[in-house]
């Protein structure tokens, strides 16, 4: 009895569900630290061995390909609900399948994905997802309703030296900048639509030796505003691994990561801004490992053209400069269960359009576009395996950054009385700011296995933000954190699914707009210190298989039916329920 009883009690902690909302890249560290939150019930090593043989490396799917699709939809849900927290049955993947549910607030959900392996070890096949809602028609006098498409195709080869994937997706994201508060325009054209077409590429070898892995990734994108974008990056990772010390019992592992990356961002609207980087980047490293402890030095050195210019400009603004990053982390491991670790890295980061619109898609299409430096990040933390029942991960730092990107509202852009205005020129759009600080954070994850078949899972994350020029940095939580569940019964024919959200209140700048004069003109006035209220966000979800090829599913998104807002004036979807039938073949 105890086995239906404790899934039930963690499926129903609304009253504590802490959450985490769409996090805010900020904290640009490069990196590649373990995270719990990802880890399986399962001895794990930060080593990762390649020298395995062709068949059973192919068990092992590219990371970022399309294939391994959750039973539950794992497509980005519309920005009018914030984000897309259905928990994901991982162990249910399916490679063919047909999936379409509808729920209120007229939502639509459809997924496909088929897929053949030919002769050869060759893998072809397809991935189509859609979602539309109608939007917040009792909220909002004017069109509120959004839906996102995307189709792609892919390609896998085993090879006897190494693994090959390809492949191109199409994506339109169809929004409505209806987040206006400032002014009542009544019944007006707000669309925005964004057009993108990716193409990525990578080769990994079996074994490690020199040549590791080379990945090569693509990006077109175009807006309704004729912005336009074009990205292309090169990556190129040599590799040693496995050399013995003496008969020290120490290993040595020697990695060189060599990459190339070029963006050209144009936009049509304002101040017509544009820009254009070229990154080259260098990061050399070492690791000293015996058992489980280990010890990396290394370095990160970039070499950057950057290009600006836009109608304000007098001329266009040109910077050639080579950075330096110091890349270093030990953790000393005195039994599984407690591992110490700490560290320094730093690095560079490239905004760019498409960047922005995946944390804000309400921002206008013009946007002055700046690199952000992590000049240095020094971290410490704890980890550790517990009897592989409760796997955890606590940590703080502290770094030293410049031009931290965060988003800053604004004001209507022209002053003149009319309200035949542009879709963004309603004190309803957002513009990238910039701002030298230093950034303190704490975080702590950890996964729990009380049962065979549950999984709990939970973070939270501090950050804290100290800037040169601003006193509050515009729309990112100070806390967010997260809960979930997941749990299997009746012999895996039922998923059940859980996972609470919560954000802490948000600093932004806001308007307040009123016409005087005759004749008339608009008048606004500038809150600096406004606030975007926190909130916490309950869902559920189920799966029940009731043939080897079909299951019915249902997904209850916001069950709180709290109106929060993502950014100020745009709320979010009330309690969502959608349901909806699988057929997998």
């Amino acid at each position: 009895m105890m086995k239906y009883i404790l899934p039930i009690i963690f499926l129903g902690m609304s009253s504590v569900a802490f959450s985490q909302i769409k996090e805010e890249k900020l904290i640009l560290n490069k990196k590649r630290e373990p995270e719990v939150k990802k880890i399986e019930k399962k001895k794990t090593s930060v080593e990762t061995i390649k020298n395995y043989p062709p068949e059973e490396k192919s068990q092992n799917p590219v990371k970022y390909t399309i294939t391994d699709v959750p039973a539950v939809s794992d497509f980005k849900t519309s920005t009018i609900q914030g984000q897309d927290v259905t928990p994901k049955f991982e162990g249910t993947a399916q490679n063919n399948y047909l999936q379409f549910g509808m729920g209120n607030y007229g939502k639509i959900l459809g997924d496909l994905n088929i897929s053949k392996t030919l002769e050869n070890k060759l893998e072809v096949g397809l991935d189509a997802h859609f979602l539309s809602t109608l939007g917040l028609k009792k909220e909002y006098a004017w069109d509120s309703k959004q839906s996102a498409a995307t189709v792609g195709a892919f390609l896998n080869s085993y090879g006897e030296k190494g693994k090959f994937n390809l492949n191109a997706e199409y994506g339109l994201n169809n929004n409505n900048y209806y987040g206006i508060y400032a002014l009542d325009p009544g019944d007006v054209d707000l669309d925005q639509r964004v057009n993108q077409f990716k193409v990525n590429g990578y080769y990994d070898f079996y074994s490690n030796e020199i040549l590791n892995d080379v990945r090569v990734k693509s990006s077109f994108l175009k807006d309704h505003f004729d912005a336009k974008e074009n990205q292309v990056s090169i990556l190129a990772n040599l590799s040693k691994h496995g050399v013995e010390v003496g008969g020290s019992g120490i290993t040595l592992n020697a990695d060189l990561g060599v990459g190339l990356e070029a963006v050209k961002s144009e936009f049509a609207i304002r101040d017509k801004n544009s820009s254009n980087f070229f990154n080259t980047s260098l990061t050399p490293k070492v690791t000293f490992r015996k058992g489980d402890s280990y010890l990396m030095l290394g370095s990160s050195f970039s070499f950057l053209n950057a290009k600006n210019n836009n109608d304000l400009l007098a001329e266009q603004m040109k910077n050639s400069k080579t950075y330096w990053f110091p890349q270093a982390e030990f953790q000393f491991a005195a039994v599984k269960e407690f591992k110490f670790y700490g560290g320094v890295d730093g690095g560079l980061k490239l905004n760019t359009y498409s960047d922005l619109l995946q944390q804000n898609p309400f921002i206008v299409s013009d946007q002055y576009l700046k690199p952000t430096e992590t000049k240095y990040h020094f971290y410490v933390g704890l980890r550790g395996d517990i009897d592989e029942t409760l796997k955890y991960d606590v940590s703080a730092g502290y770094g030293k950054m410049r031009d931290i990107m965060f988003f800053k509202a604004n004001s209507i852009f022209d002053n003149t009385y009319t309200l035949n205005r542009s879709a963004y020129n309603y004190a309803n759009t957002f513009s990238a700011v910039y701002d030298d600080g230093n950034v303190s954070d704490i975080k702590g994850s950890l996964q729990y296995f009380p049962l065979e078949n549950l999984i709990v899972d939970a973070e939270v994350k501090f950050t804290k933000f100290d800037l040169k020029n601003y006193d509050n940095i515009y729309n990112v939580p100070l806390l967010n954190a997260s809960i979930g569940a997941k749990y299997t019964m009746l012999d895996k024919k039922l998923l059940l699914g859980f996972k609470g959200i919560f954000a802490s209140d948000r600093t932004t700048n806001s308007f307040a707009i009123e016409g005087v004069g005759s004749p008339m003109m608009y008048q606004s006035i500038e809150n600096t210190d406004d606030k975007v209220g926190g909130y916490a966000d309950l869902n559920l979800s189920a799966e029940y298989k009731i043939h080897k090829n079909f299951s019915i599913f249902a997904i209850g998104n916001n069950l709180f039916n709290s109106n929060y807002q993502t950014y100020k004036g745009y709320k979010v979807l009330g309690a969502q329920i959608l349901g909806g039938v699988k057929i997998t073949f």
